[in-house]
């Protein structure tokens, strides 16, 4: 029996020192755990491998895009292009109604000034007129006569060519160019 008790108790020696072993393994690996520095940029390590979308390993699947992710893919580029499109032709619009608005704006201004210029006539719609300045007080006179058919008088520069429009606006069609202003002065 006595037998039999030492060797219990040289067991339970033997696991104490078993342990004691253990644990100063465990603390020499918490050691090296603590001072381990990745030799790997932290950038190129995936921290949920499994979760990416493609193969992180050499031996890892293959992943191959199904038909329905190319028609998606197909459907969107598709989409994209046509979205593209319907803002250019809206965009060419909102110029367009921009410019009009431009127009009109210049047309009620251009209207604004031959109706307080000086005139001695009615005019009727649909017909040419010629817009002048007398060089002198700077009044502005429409005339029923063309730049090209003055005689000569006194001085009288042309700015424009109009037409009366149905809606009692004025339509500038050609204009005095800054640069031909001393040819196009008039003696009257």
């Amino acid at each position: 029996m006595n037998t039999v008790l030492m060797s219990d108790k040289e067991k339970s020696i033997k696991e104490d020192k078993n342990k004691a072993e253990n644990a100063l393994f465990d603390k020499k690996q918490k050691l090296q755990f603590e001072n381990f520095v990745n030799p790997i940029d932290a950038d190129k390590i995936a921290k949920n491998p499994g979760l990416l979308p493609y193969a992180h390993t050499v031996g890892g699947a293959i992943i191959v895009p199904t038909e329905k992710g190319i028609m998606k893919s197909k459907a969107l580029s598709a989409m994209e292009q046509q979205t593209e499109m319907q803002l250019d032709q809206i965009r060419e619009q909102i110029n367009l109604l921009a410019k009009q608005a431009q127009e009109i704006q210049s047309r009620t201004q251009i209207s604004l000034e031959i109706y307080n210029a000086d005139m001695g006539f009615e005019p009727l719609v649909n017909h040419t007129y010629f817009l002048y300045e007398r060089s002198q007080t700077g009044e502005k006179v429409l005339s029923m006569i063309a730049p090209e058919q003055w005689g000569r008088s006194s001085k009288m520069i042309f700015m424009a060519e109009v037409l009366l429009l149905a809606d009692r606006t004025w339509k500038v069609i050609r204009e005095n160019e800054e640069e031909n202003q001393n040819e196009n002065n008039i003696d009257i």
